[in-house]
């Protein structure tokens, strides 16, 4: 049983706007008592070196390939764009370390079911980060839920915005964004966004068992603000699906590209028999933004708010992206130490993955497809 502090080295660190460098780093310099950030790499030595300045870390590798070799490195953090998933999770898994892979595992289902059945193999914990079954919120309304306050499902309903555009069809700047609107890269509103509202909504309601869809590229330009470029866009703005729950219950999900006009992006409703309940919040990136529950049920005529005890957030990073993830890798920890499966493995990935590929089947055949 592992009893020392694990050791995390952290693969794609750019200060200032990377993911890793916003959640995963301040993440785990809160639970310094369980872990320790061995060190980072990234594309070059020199961009490596310069981000653990930044950053407060001590050690920066060469490369990718030395940080998964090194042996003080139990827990290879694979933060990256998405298309180097692949060869770096084979990479660290070949090498006898466990995964924290980000989300999209992979650029579409095989990739994903490929990491998914080395990791059995090799008997590596892959933990994928799909984080907003985590928030808080969602961890009480899936309480909620359970507990009957809802009584049985009668359907899900879910708007919200997401994905790379801005408004107007703009992106803020190339090097970040641009890859985001090649669908070819894996990385689109459907598989992003959308796949980890997927996650949350499939921890509290279960499986979905048959799709519908409709997806549609509306702006097939994005202008670049800090070049003035336009570049074509591929990926789909519009994400409309239309599916059945395990249970029967219907689900309807509609993202739109872009921004909210007013800084509402997510309406989630779960109607029922004995009530009905809210969650809202800036976006459709549910792992990522303030989340809020409103509820009604029995002869209540209008949605008060439902406070998540405090229970819930003690002890944790108050900023809701350094607190999602942070909890990851806690429960990481635990399973690491303990043995159990509390944390969103490469099969839950995987699972995932195939979700979302039967909406792109879906969508391009124009036909129902069963899971």
């Amino acid at each position: 049983m592992l009893v020392q502090r694990l050791r995390v080295g952290i693969i794609g660190v750019q200060p200032g706007r990377s993911w890793a460098a916003r959640s995963h780093i301040p993440a785990l310099q809160a639970l310094s008592d369980t872990f320790d950030i061995a060190g980072i790499a990234n594309t070059s030595r020199a961009s490596a070196e310069a981000a653990a300045a930044e950053t407060g870390i001590a050690r920066a590798f060469d490369n990718a390939a030395e940080l998964i070799a090194a042996p003080d490195v139990d827990i290879v953090t694979v933060a990256v764009k998405v298309p180097p998933h692949f060869e770096l999770v084979k990479a660290a898994i070949g090498a006898g370390k466990h995964v924290y892979c980000e989300w999209p595992l992979g650029n579409g289902m095989a990739e994903a079911e490929e990491m998914a059945a080395l990791a059995r193999a090799k008997g590596s914990v892959g933990v994928v980060g799909t984080q907003a079954p985590f928030a808080p919120e969602i961890q009480y309304l899936k309480h909620l839920v359970a507990d009957g306050f809802v009584g049985d499902v009668l359907s899900t309903t879910i708007v919200a915005w997401g994905g790379a555009l801005q408004g107007g069809g703009t992106i803020p700047d190339k090097k970040t964004y641009g890859y985001l609107l090649d669908r070819a890269n894996g990385a689109t509103m459907l598989t992003i966004p959308v796949g980890h509202t997927l996650s949350a909504l499939t921890s509290v309601l279960g499986t979905v068992s048959a799709i519908s869809a409709v997806l549609a590229t509306r702006r097939p330009t994005a202008r670049v603000l800090d070049t003035g470029e336009v570049l074509p866009a591929t990926a789909p703005d519009q994400v409309l699906v239309s599916g059945v729950l395990a249970n029967d219950a219907p689900l309807s999900l509609h993202f739109r590209g872009g921004a909210p006009r007013d800084g509402d992006g997510l309406f989630w409703e779960i109607n029922g028999t004995e009530g009905d309940i809210r969650v809202s919040g800036s976006s459709g990136q549910m792992q990522m933004v303030q989340l809020s529950l409103r509820g009604s049920r029995a002869e209540e005529k209008v949605f008060r708010p439902l406070e998540v005890p405090e229970s819930y957030r003690n002890s944790w990073p108050e900023d809701v992206e350094v607190g999602n993830v942070a909890r990851v890798y806690t429960a990481m920890a635990h399973d690491l130490r303990h043995g159990t499966r509390t944390t969103p493995r490469f099969e839950d990935a995987v699972a995932l993955h195939r979700i979302i590929d039967a909406i792109e089947r879906a969508a391009e055949g124009g036909r129902r497809i069963l899971l």
